[in-house]
């Protein structure tokens, strides 16, 4: 099946919360992982191992090759030269973000947080009993902007850790070396440790490039626990696996203080999937980064036409959109509005930190044509239902 040709019979076959969650008279576009169909490398790889019953305990991490993997991928991807021995693996991403808020900081400390967020950012900080520090992203007349003046004046002398998303979810930026420059001169004055979520670093768009915040120099690196994954850009978010880079063996050590098997154990599918996805499936993930800039384009044109009212930014990364409608006065708000007049389920603006009211997250994952069917749908209701101008 071609990428073009999706069809909305066959995936509401699957399992996966995106298209269960809701009723089925409901498109999804909420749930960030992709329709389309996973790579034939990746899909070879999981039926020859399923094929002679290969499900049994997998070998320990160091021993799958997949450190030396990855650290090969990031050179040639970022020019980020790693150690394999620098390489840890993790369940998925979010877990990681527990082991590191943990690790690097004690109850009552403060964590900087740049809003609007992906929420397990907010949940996780609640949840271990840290002191979120809000630091919200400016929307500036070209995009979203880091106010870097508020940001060092927030820094108190519990602050610990500065939580940072780049590729940034929901609004897509992909911030610029002097950006994380600027980011990196207040961590060394301050004496803050980075926890980098940088799991969308595959799914950026030309001519925008991804920088890890750990590749800037030896002393900035030395404080960052950087966060990757092959489960956004490949599609395999279910099959689960993150890589965690440890700039510094006092890093590692302090994380290592956690006991080991609260992480679960690595799944021998993951393994040959990964493996796989890293080694063989580019080919595949540049006609999908090709096919998202596109739909991309196909969004940002139809703001343009169709809804002038709305605040956006075309994303310079990931693939998922930022819409403000808080000119449109949607009650009780856009996600309930769509959901209920549109039959569109889409990321709850709300759920991302007091900046995202207003606002609804949309995944644009999906082929064209169910895309302009997300689209028209929200069109007619907005076309067809009162709404109290602000």
């Amino acid at each position: 099946m071609g990428i073009d040709d999706l069809k909305i019979e066959q995936l509401k076959l699957r399992s996966g919360e995106k298209w269960t969650h809701y009723s089925a008279d409901v498109l999804p576009a909420w749930v960030a992982d992709m329709d389309f169909e996973i790579a034939q490398p990746i899909r070879t790889a999981l039926d020859q191992c399923i094929s002679i019953s290969d499900c049994g305990y997998p070998v320990a991490y160091k021993q799958t090759g997949l450190p030396e993997i990855f650290a090969a991928r990031v050179q040639q991807r970022f020019d980020w030269k790693i150690s394999p021995s620098q390489v840890d693996i993790f369940n998925d991403v979010v877990q990681a973000i527990y082991f590191g808020l943990m690790a690097l900081s004690s109850k009552g400390d403060g964590v900087i947080i740049q809003t609007p967020i992906y929420p397990p950012f907010i949940e996780a900080v609640d949840i271990v009993q840290r002191q979120s520090i809000f630091c919200p992203l400016s929307a500036e007349r070209y995009g979203y902007e880091i106010d870097f003046d508020q940001l060092r004046s927030a820094v108190t002398s519990t602050t610990r850790v500065l939580l940072l998303c780049n590729p940034h979810n929901p609004t897509g930026r992909c911030f610029s070396r002097s950006e994380l420059e600027d980011l990196a001169d207040i961590v060394l004055t301050n004496d803050l440790s980075i926890i980098s979520d940088e799991i969308h670093a595959d799914l950026v768009f030309a001519p925008c490039s991804h920088i890890p915040i750990a590749s800037l120099s030896p002393e900035i690196a030395e404080r960052t626990v950087t966060l990757m994954s092959a489960s956004k850009a490949f599609n395999i978010a279910g099959i689960c696996m993150a890589f965690a880079v440890f700039g510094s063996d006092s890093l590692r050590r302090k994380f290592n203080k956690i006991p080991r098997h609260l992480r679960g154990g690595l799944s021998a599918l993951s393994v040959v999937a990964v493996t796989a996805a890293l080694t063989e499936a580019q080919a595949w993930l540049d006609e999908i980064l090709d096919y998202l800039h596109g739909n991309r384009d196909y969004l940002s044109e139809h703001v343009r036409e169709r809804w002038p009212r709305v605040g956006y930014y075309p994303p310079e990364a990931t693939y998922l959109g930022w819409f403000d409608f808080r000119a449109h006065g949607l009650s009780p708000s856009p996600y309930d509005f769509f959901l209920k007049h549109a039959k569109v389920a889409l990321g709850d603006g709300a759920r991302f930190g007091d900046p995202g009211y207003g606002f609804i997250r949309l995944n644009f994952a999906t082929s064209r044509k169910l895309l302009k069917q997300i689209i028209n749908r929200m069109d007619l209701a907005l076309d067809e239902v009162p709404i109290q101008a602000t």
